[in-house]
């Protein structure tokens, strides 16, 4: 039986984990809870799990973080903080031999090479939990040198098919009222900007060693295709599943086996009826563009990127700015910004620093 801690355990990746652990508690324990700031929901986890380790990070400070992921008693961490605060609890589980089912994508984002370094020195392993790069995972076990080129899907947010204009003057009700997925708010805008989607390509280059022009997306309204994997002899294959992040939890729990589950929905193509893509249309979704180049760009931009991200979205949730200026913000802050070398966790934390900085006087 393997120890779990769920970190960001009262958001949405956190209580989906939950959710599996409860269909497999003959697989794993349950050792160790963090939560940001929800204290409530925190307790009623804790009073119906009794794990050995609980703490809050708003009263507790974020090292509480790095306890819980490198617990003895804990052989996987499941990392569901949002933002860049989730970064050094990866690194530390990675240093000290954990798997790490990330679903904290800002760890790539941020520290892609660092991550990479935490991996090789301490003996632990990366396997993702976003939806796309699982089903990339599940196509590619025992293919991985005949890899060519990943085909990540978006589901186009609320505002596919609105105008540029129209998305701009979007209110925070509106870019929170996500068609296909239940998230918690900050990821459902990024949802809504595509700036979580060019996390994910981020994140792909780091994790299946590809070059960023082999890396593509397109929307996909119905989120049923998650990704799909080109092979060297131009074979394609795809992963596909009705929106349900139990499915691609649950594999980063047992890869790269499969353990029986009745909690997700069984697919049924008839009931899905037509499937249909589209480019992304790069006039509405700035944010996505800016965060691809800041990927291409390498060091610490994509560090930058996200830092100027995460205050742009939350000052348009704090009603401080308009839905359109979030991709203003980013495109303005990494415009002022020279990427240094990503080679320490000092050089993350001041990239991380020096962003936030440019953009919230980008907000005046």
């Amino acid at each position: 039986m393997r120890g779990v801690s769920v970190l960001g355990s009262t958001g949405s990746i956190g209580t989906s984990t939950l959710n599996v652990l409860r269909r497999h508690r003959d697989r794993f324990r349950l050792v160790g809870l963090t939560a940001g700031s929800n204290a409530a929901l925190l307790a009623e986890q804790v009073a119906e799990w009794q794990p050995g380790f609980s703490r809050l990070a708003s009263g507790d400070g974020p090292g509480c973080l790095i306890e819980a992921a490198t617990r003895p008693d804990a052989d996987i961490i499941v990392n569901a903080v949002v933002g860049f605060a989730g970064l050094e609890a990866t690194l530390a589980a990675l240093e000290a031999g954990k798997r790490v089912a990330l679903a904290n994508k800002e760890s790539l984002v941020a520290a892609g090479d660092l991550v990479a370094e935490a991996a090789r020195r301490g003996g632990g392993e990366v396997v993702p939990v976003d939806s796309e790069h699982s089903g990339v995972l599940q196509c590619i076990v025992g293919r991985e040198d005949s890899l060519k080129r990943l085909i990540l899907t978006a589901s186009g947010g609320p505002f596919r098919g609105w105008s540029a204009e129209r998305v701009a003057a979007a209110s925070v009700v509106e870019a929170l009222n996500h068609p296909t997925w239940r998230m918690g708010s900050k990821i459902t805008v990024d949802c809504a900007t595509l700036a979580n989607k060019a996390m994910e390509v981020i994140e792909a280059h780091y994790l299946f060693g590809l070059p960023y022009d082999r890396v593509d997306v397109v929307v996909h309204p119905q989120s049923i295709v998650h990704a799909f994997v080109e092979f060297a002899d131009g074979s394609v294959l795809g992963q596909l599943g009705f929106p349900s992040m139990e499915l691609p939890i649950l594999y980063a729990l047992t890869h790269p086996e499969r353990a029986s589950d009745q909690g997700v929905k069984p697919f049924d193509p008839v009931e899905i009826g037509s499937l249909t893509f589209e480019p992304v249309r790069r006039e509405v979704f700035r944010a996505f563009h800016a965060g691809v180049e800041a990927g291409r760009m390498g060091g610490t931009a994509p560090a930058a990127f996200n830092a100027a991200n995460e205050v742009a979205v939350g000052a348009f949730l704090a009603g401080r700015i308009s839905f359109g200026r979030i991709a203003e913000v980013i495109e303005g802050t990494l415009d002022r910004y020279r990427p240094a070398s990503a080679d320490s966790l000092e050089a993350v934390r001041g990239a991380d620093a020096d962003a936030r900085m440019k953009a919230e006087r980008l907000l005046a």
